[in-house]
């Protein structure tokens, strides 16, 4: 096996991508800590949900990683179960953000627990260009075969996902199959992906991706690539909620503030709590208000 980099020890919080010399498959590798913990400091989840919360993390990433983004992906899994949303939103520069809505205790399969589910694809654009938004049934018994399913349907892609989450971290591993007409090697996307199917969850969470990827494809030539940092980051902030809190109108707003001194908001994702007085609150509606513009808190 050939690469182009050597590392010795796991990297942290970092996306690599390494392509085959003579087979039209791609693949990526992806440990998170640091923006991992980000997301579980937020919330307190059940273990259940932290383990499918991670692997949605992680594939997010993955996915992300396959495209040219210039906005957001967000992955979305809907229910009327006892699990009613897992979502995931990571950027084209890999700055992600993660939460999940439940109630009660979380017993069965995946199935049982989203109850009549749906995932929810969208990639989400800059300003003044059209956002794309995929919706099919949750097909399969685990998040990777549910995402192995959409691609392989939806968009037309072979793609392979292989994911672990530990107490304080997740890693995963993609593969995909790239359109050659040309292609030689026509059994190298079954060998490829039978040889990643022998990976433990132990060797996904703690080996380095050199090492990894030389005790999985040691007879096959490929180029590994430099790693891209991700991290934690909620886009929430003072400004966004107050445009919110317009949608409700003047009215909506002063009869809230009747039966309380303030409004508070708290974000879904990092949920920091935004508080508005009556002070605030008459601002947002002055048509001579100038809103100082907010940093996004993270």
């Amino acid at each position: 096996m050939r690469v182009i980099i050597a590392t010795m020890k796991i990297q942290p919080d970092t996306l690599q991508h390494f392509l085959f010399e003579h087979a039209p498959v791609r693949g990526e590798r992806v440990h998170l800590d640091a923006s991992w913990c980000g997301v579980l400091e937020c919330h307190d989840y059940p273990t259940v949900l932290r383990q499918m919360l991670g692997e949605l993390t992680a594939a997010a990433v993955l996915l992300a990683g396959t495209l040219k983004l210039e906005g957001s992906l967000l992955l979305q899994m809907q229910g009327n179960g006892a699990i009613s949303l897992l979502v995931v939103e990571c950027s084209g520069d890999l700055q992600l953000r993660a939460t999940a809505k439940w109630e009660g205790e979380l017993q069965g399969s995946l199935t049982e627990l989203f109850g009549d589910g749906r995932l929810v694809i969208t990639l989400v654009q800059k300003e003044g260009k059209p956002a794309y938004q995929g919706v099919v049934a949750l097909d399969g018994d685990s998040i990777p075969e549910i995402l192995q399913n959409y691609m392989s349907i939806s968009e037309q892609l072979e793609t392979r996902l292989w994911l672990a989450v530990g107490e304080n971290s997740v890693s995963g591993m993609l593969l995909q199959k790239m359109p050659d007409e040309a292609e030689e090697d026509t059994d190298a996307w079954s060998r490829l992906t039978q040889l990643t199917d022998t990976l433990q969850n132990n060797e996904l969470m703690q080996l380095a991706t050199q090492d990894l990827l030389q005790r999985l494809f040691h007879e096959e030539d490929l180029r590994l690539f430099e790693g891209k940092p991700v991290t934690f980051h909620c886009r929430c902030s003072r400004d966004n909620v107050a445009q919110m809190l317009r949608m409700f109108g003047v009215a909506e707003i002063e009869s809230i503030l009747t039966e309380r001194a303030t409004i508070e908001v708290h974000c879904e994702f990092c949920n920091y709590c935004y508080e508005f007085d009556k002070v605030d609150a008459l601002q947002l509606f002055s048509a001579t208000a100038q809103l100082a513009t907010s940093e996004t808190r993270h």
